[in-house]
């Protein structure tokens, strides 16, 4: 299982949000998912409004200012498993932006393989 390291946590705060953006848009949409559905999963994971997620969109910011603008959802402990060799639930909280950001991802897999929306948006079993 992969290490998450202070070099690797600050690698990704580095990063502009908006030149990654494309990737996922690019990854969901060849599996037949739309913009639409990738901003409400990154909406409903953070918090923001389209407004505030547009701003980050065209290149206002980095992963860093993102996640720590977030309002993280409170069912985000619920989104649990493997992304690129990183055990999400295992992610100490000294690495909460590399967590969040693999969180992220893993909820925009989840999109990409065709989960149903109400399953990746995790909603407490009542």
């Amino acid at each position: 299982m992969a290490e998450v390291t202070a070099e690797k946590n600050e690698q990704i705060a580095k990063m502009n949000f908006g030149s990654i953006y494309p990737h996922y848009l690019n990854r969901i949409e060849k599996h037949g998912r739309t913009k639409e559905e990738l901003d409400r999963v990154i909406m409903w994971l953070t918090g923001y409004e389209q407004n505030k997620l547009d701003s980050f969109i065209v290149g206002n910011g980095t992963f860093g200012d993102f996640f720590r603008e977030a309002r993280i959802h409170q069912n985000a402990h619920m989104i649990k498993g493997l992304v690129c060799g990183y055990r999400i639930e295992e992610i100490p909280e000294a690495f909460a932006l590399y967590r969040d950001c693999r969180r992220m991802e893993k909820l925009i897999d989840e999109l990409a393989k065709g989960r149903k929306m109400e399953k990746i948006l995790r909603e407490e079993r009542k």
